[in-house]
């Protein structure tokens, strides 16, 4: 990961409740929460366009900086989102040791699927599980893991034992086996509609039938009046 770090600059937050909170996001601010071991959490409040670039770039680790304390080193506990729009509603960080491991959520990256000859024969490639466990020095955390796609074939399977984690970093899952990545189907057949076989057919020589007993009819007419 990149050696100098990025820094959320926030402000302190002293007022609280449903209402402030409401206040804060239609202002285009985001309350959070900092937590370190053996002190108390404190209370920030951060401009949210600040908030989404710090965690659209995936960073692992970044610089916390409320204004009048100390910058500290943190990693992302918990965010929580608008379950229909998806704006950032909350943010809560951790305070980290750097000289103590720690585990964390790392985005995990494919490359070479322009190249994957399943791909290239029409195959769907599925990326099933974006973000894996590791553990690791806070500042060994990497902001993303590579995965090659590229020689990929269809109906091949990717788990966890084929992802290669960067030096100092360990892969946490219980079997790394069945922690599928990514896979690769066969192409999708779109299935062609089915003739409505139960459809009334259309009747042929209907007319013709009908003047025929019309015609009968008549024959029979005749036939009784020359009888008579």
């Amino acid at each position: 990961m990149s050696s100098k770090r990025a820094t959320l600059n926030a402000t302190n937050r002293t007022e609280f409740g449903t209402r402030t909170s409401k206040r804060l996001r239609r202002d285009g601010k985001v309350p959070g929460v900092v937590y370190s071991d053996g002190k108390d959490a404190i209370s920030f409040q951060v401009e949210s366009r600040d908030a989404r670039v710090i965690l659209g770039e995936g960073h692992a680790l970044f610089d916390l900086h409320i204004e009048g304390s100390d910058t500290v080193p943190v990693v992302v506990k918990e965010q929580q989102h608008h379950p229909v729009r998806g704006d950032l509603q909350h943010l809560d960080l951790q305070q980290v040791d750097l000289n103590q491991a720690i585990q964390a959520e790392v985005l995990v990256e494919l490359t070479g699927d322009d190249v994957s000859p399943g791909v290239k024969q029409g195959g769907v490639l599925e990326h099933v599980t974006r973000e894996v466990t590791v553990e690791a020095l806070p500042t060994d955390i990497p902001d993303s893991i590579t995965l090659d796609v590229s020689e990929m074939e269809i109906n091949d399977t990717l788990t966890l034992e084929q992802l290669v984690a960067p030096e100092g970093v360990t892969l946490i899952a219980d079997d790394p086996a069945e922690v599928t990545l990514v896979t690769l189907s066969p192409p999708r057949v779109e299935e062609e509609p089915e003739e409505d076989l139960e459809a009334e057919p259309e009747v042929v020589g209907e007319g013709e039938e009908g003047e025929g007993a019309a015609e009968g009819e008549g024959d029979s007419g005749e036939e009784s009046s020359d009888e008579e």
